[in-house]
């Protein structure tokens, strides 16, 4: 008889995207069993109702490296994380059109005018990688001091004279005396999987095909 094919991992992003996530994974058929919606249960990894899947729930920056790595064969994360670490093995071949936001430069409100001419800046970001393409397209050298949060504190303090994050309604930014200046990428979810098992496990691309249907027909999130 032949062997048994190993689970298919499937990495999903803790947070706001996951809660507008779920409700297309049942459509596409990966259901996480009860103890994944315990809020008190640690573990990270669940079986999935009526499939051999397995899910495993980790930060967004880790999906993108569980999947580009072979870890998981495929998962969901936001475009911004797929364009910061642009890895070869990465493939994101479906917007699912949630988790709609972007990736914005911001600054104080009450700062002076910038100087054009300025050729090195400060910034403020959990992002090196895209911020320091972006000023440097426009011919300005970007010092990045990494955060992975309470980035709208770092002007205040003198960390950085400006921040690149993801920005939905402004809100926190307003609330912190930033206001936003530039829009860097406009982000929504994709789902991902890792090139190599797109080629060689069927799975993967009927959950490909499944999810670009859905998305296609406007299943709602």
């Amino acid at each position: 008889m032949p062997a048994e094919q190993p689970p298919l991992t499937f990495a999903v992003p803790k947070g706001r995207l996951l809660d507008e996530a779920l409700p297309l994974m049942a459509r596409a058929g990966i259901v996480p069993e009860a103890a994944f919606h315990d809020k008190g249960n640690r573990a990270l990894a669940f079986a999935c109702d009526g499939s051999s899947t397995r899910l495993i729930r980790v930060r967004a920056f880790d999906v993108a490296t569980f999947v580009a790595h072979g870890a998981a064969q495929a998962g969901i994360v936001g475009s911004d994380v797929v364009e910061e670490f642009d890895y070869s093995e990465l493939y994101a071949p479906v917007d699912l059109a949630i988790g709609p936001c972007r990736l914005s430069v911001a600054e104080p409100a009450h700062s002076p005018e910038p100087d054009a001419a300025a050729s090195h800046l400060r910034v403020a970001s959990k992002y090196p990688s895209l911020t320091r393409r972006h000023f440097e397209s426009r011919g300005i050298q970007a010092e990045v001091v990494k955060l992975n949060g309470a980035m709208e504190l770092a002007p205040s303090l003198g960390l950085a004279g400006r921040i690149v994050d993801l920005v939905s309604t402004g809100r926190t930014l307003i609330d912190n005396g930033l206001v936003e200046t530039e829009t860097i990428l406009q982000v929504s979810a994709r789902l991902i999987v890792n090139r190599a098992a797109l080629k060689t496990d069927l799975r993967v691309a009927e959950l490909v095909e499944r999810f670009r249907s859905l998305v296609a027909d406007g299943a709602p999130a």
